[in-house]
């Protein structure tokens, strides 16, 4: 492995092999995102970006699941500190256009529970392939939250505006054929050919042309960025939510198993 990836002590890079690099998702409770696997999964694009041995990225996680989301002791902080929080919102940006920014292809390969920032990476890959038994949430609104780092930018435009409101409004879960089904996912297989299959489009798109494919890849998400007001503004209102008292009460609810009690404000 390059010397490039040696401080992602979080995420487990292996090679490029091929031109292929794979970035997995590894760590206690599904792969939990703390915040070091946080900074990490927004910073690893640049470089890749710049690295002139890759030439595609797969991105998967390890064991039984993608991710479970953001760990406790993440969310917490986000309350308690002013200045975590701060540097939250702006690495939820950055993952998403770190992301757009890339020019390298990047293939996501779901399986098992995606939560979280690590399914906002998931579903922003270029191609992004899923297992039938996996299963999809956008949580924000469960625990509290507008929900801001991906969901009213790409939701809509994958979905229509109607699945993105039911799903993303409501917290629904979607198994890996109803993500296909919606337009969400790019391709759902069988559980047993996940691996197989990410790993052969990723070796596909490393051995295609790569000024023909980056630069389809830089034009199609234009389409994301003419949307980036809608994506400015739901990241600034999830963040003004976090430090109110729905998404203390969701926190405090998520971590006792018990449903939440939200008062809210008078007004909004």
């Amino acid at each position: 492995m390059s010397e490039l990836y040696d401080r992602f002590s979080s995420l487990v890079v292996r090679g490029p092999v091929g031109g292929v690099l794979t970035v997995t998702l590894s760590g206690p409770k599904l792969n939990a995102v703390d915040a070091a696997t946080h900074t990490e999964l927004v910073d690893i694009w640049t470089v890749v970006d710049r690295d002139p041995d890759v030439s595609a990225v797969l991105l998967n996680g390890e064991g039984k699941g993608f991710s479970a989301g953001a760990t406790f002791d993440f969310l917490e902080s986000l309350v308690t500190d002013f200045a975590v929080r701060v540097r939250v919102m702006r690495e939820g940006r950055d993952l998403v256009y770190n992301m757009l920014n890339c020019s390298k292809p990047i293939v996501s390969a779901i399986h098992g529970p995606a939560y979280g920032a690590a399914m906002v990476a998931g579903l922003l890959a270029d191609v992004s392939v899923v297992a039938r038994s996996a299963q999809l949430v956008d949580g924000h609104t469960r625990i509290g939250l507008a929900a801001g780092d991906h969901a009213s930018l790409i939701w809509p435009l994958l979905c229509g505006m109607a699945k993105a409101k039911y799903h993303v409004l409501l917290c629904e879960p979607l198994n890996g054929e109803e993500a296909e089904r919606l337009g969400l996912v790019s391709l759902c297989v069988d559980d047993a050919d996940l691996v197989a299959r990410s790993e052969q489009i990723a070796e596909q798109l490393a051995a295609g042309s790569k000024t023909a494919i980056r630069w389809t890849k830089l034009s199609m998400n234009n389409l994301y960025r003419a949307l980036g007001p809608v994506f400015d503004a739901s990241l600034g209102l999830e963040f003004v939510g976090l430090g109110g008292p729905d998404f203390m009460e969701g926190v405090a609810a998520l971590r006792e198993g018990r449903a939440p009690i939200f008062a809210g404000p008078a007004s909004e």
